[in-house]
């Protein structure tokens, strides 16, 4: 650490990882508006921040498994801050979202755009719906950062017809809920498909196409929605590669082979 310079609090690496999720690889850099907003509410140097950011991907296996290293020099607490997150994608996206509130002299509800006159007064269902709708915002936006905001199927590239896909099930793993691992960033067709079984990707990120599907319908639109891509590799993410255990247990429990 230079001279002058303060040690980074857990309160503002949990804000840089809060970042770091929700920014494409490629943008992580001083010159980002939302780097150098960042660096402006905790005081410190965009340089600074966009360094951070860069420490946290050396930690990021997606990253280690493409053979991207990122800064070396992470600290202890950085580490231990990481895994944290990681381990707990169910609050620690929430948490984050409530101490940039707090840095801001805002309200979770304000920073995220949401509608208080929808909401309870107060009490415990007003929070709990605060959070459920904050981890819903925050999952999408890390599932299409990681993507670029790019189908991973079909290439398309318009952020409206992109759903943050879920590979396990919302309802049935809490624990994965969250985590961006167990999302795809795919459009709403083949998301629907993905979700009926019709599809799947393997653990070696290719797609599969169901029989099911190739016996039914007309010629020409099983061909271009769906045929097209049979056998094809998805488009991979920067970062947050899907899990390849959850991706076997879609091939397994939920595709029609």
């Amino acid at each position: 650490m230079k001279q002058g310079q303060s040690l980074w609090t857990r309160e503002e690496l949990i804000l840089a990882i809060n970042l770091y999720c929700k920014l494409p690889f490629g943008k992580l850099h001083r010159n980002n508006p939302e780097v150098i907003q960042l660096a402006h509410l905790i005081r410190r140097t965009s340089n600074s921040v966009a360094f951070k950011l860069v420490n946290f991907a050396s930690l990021d296996p997606s990253l280690q498994e493409r053979g991207i290293k990122g800064a070396q020099n992470t600290s202890k607490l950085d580490k231990e801050v990481w895994d944290q997150f990681n381990q707990n994608w169910d609050d620690l996206p929430y948490e984050s979202e409530k101490i940039k509130a707090k840095y801001d002299h805002s309200t979770v509800e304000k920073i995220n755009q949401i509608d208080e006159s929808e909401l309870p007064k107060e009490g415990k269902v007003r929070e709990q719906i605060v959070k459920v709708r904050v981890n819903q915002a925050f999952f999408r936006r890390t599932v299409l950062a990681a993507y670029n905001s790019t189908c991973c199927i079909t290439g398309i590239q318009i952020p409206a017809l992109l759903i943050a896909g879920h590979i396990r099930p919302w309802g049935i793993d809490e624990n994965n809920r969250l985590n961006p691992r167990n999302g795809l960033a795919i459009n709403a067709l083949h998301d629907k498909a993905f979700e009926a079984g019709l599809l799947t990707v393997t653990p070696d990120y290719i797609v599969k196409i169901s029989s099911s599907l190739k016996e039914k319908g007309i010629a020409n639109v099983k061909q271009d929605y769906f045929l097209k891509y049979d056998n094809e590799k998805i488009i991979l993410p920067s970062k947050f590669l899907p899990d390849r255990s959850l991706l076997e247990y879609h091939n397994s429990e939920r595709f029609i082979p």
